[in-house]
Parts: structure tokens; C-alpha cells; sequence
């Protein structure tokens, strides 16, 4: 499978509970921190649930 490279862009404080832990769940922590992850359909929905706050480019 192909890999994806997701990076924080936009700070998560002031955002609902769920795109925080989503964020979590990537594995992202602090601004610009990037984090590559499968190209899983799982992973996708959590990087388009959350697209304003991240940026994704393809590995």
C-alpha cells in the first residue's frame, strides 16, 4: 500500500472534543508535526474528517 504523510497546520485549541481525539488518534501532537500513516480507508476518514486542520501529501 501507499503511504501518506499527514502534518498539523492549524491549531486543535477551540475545536469540539472529537476532532481532538482524532488528532490523537493520528498521532499528531504539536503544530507542523508530521506523522505518515498507510493508506487505509480508516485513516482517510479521519484525515477528512478533521482536512481543515491538516494537510496530507502522498508518500
Amino acid at each position: 500500500m501507499t503511504k501518506i504523510r499527514v502534518t498539523l497546520v492549524r491549531s486543535s485549541i477551540g475545536r469540539p472534543a472529537n476532532h481532538k481525539r482524532v488528532l490523537e488518534a493520528l498521532g499528531l501532537k504539536k503544530m507542523n508535526h508530521s506523522v505518515e500513516h498507510e493508506n487505509t480507508p480508516s485513516v482517510l476518514g479521519m484525515c477528512e474528517k478533521v482536512k481543515h486542520l491538516i494537510k496530507v501529501e502522498e508518500i
